[in-house]
């Protein structure tokens, strides 16, 4: 069965790629799903102030697990498997260390959309993670769900 990671930061992009996923098992891939979420490490005033390093991880777990909290519930409503994991670092690099420490056979990522411009000057999350993952990766766009979506609920109004 393959293991499938997504990348999940809260955002309705993000879970561009749930849906995208949950697409792929309606059709019939067998999968078990990894979301994944990477929070920024803490800031410099972060450490002065807190003085806890265990104090800061559980927050950015704490933090991590809420954010993925509407992929849960689609992943439990469509009864697929699934395991959280939540890092802190780089998020393309972070995620990077994921997908090998969990083993998965492929990566689901959103796309910021961010045009060819931007995200020249500033790079993309998605392609660095592209570029240095050892599995394929997907990069779900936003239209291509909202059309997949469509599509579902056309086939679900006819038959």
């Amino acid at each position: 069965m393959l293991k499938i990671l997504i990348a999940v930061d809260g955002s309705e992009l993000s879970l561009d790629g749930v849906h995208h996923a949950l697409t792929l098992v309606r059709q019939g891939l067998q999968a078990t799903m990894v979301l994944a979420n990477v929070q920024e490490p803490a800031t410099l005033y972060e450490l002065v102030t807190t003085r806890d390093p265990d104090l800061i991880a559980a927050a950015s777990l704490e933090a991590g697990e809420h954010l993925m909290a509407p992929a849960r519930a689609l992943l439990e409503a469509a009864g697929v498997p699934y395991e959280t994991d939540v890092g802190v670092g780089d998020v393309a690099h972070t995620l990077v260390d994921m997908i090998e420490r969990s083993g998965c056979d492929m990566v689901v990522i959103g796309a910021k959309g961010q045009g060819a411009i931007t995200s020249a000057l500033l790079g993309s999350v998605s392609q660095e993670v592209a570029h240095a993952s050892p599995v394929p990766v997907t990069i779900v766009k936003h239209a291509e769900v909202l059309e997949a979506v469509d599509s579902d609920v056309a086939e679900d109004a006819e038959a």
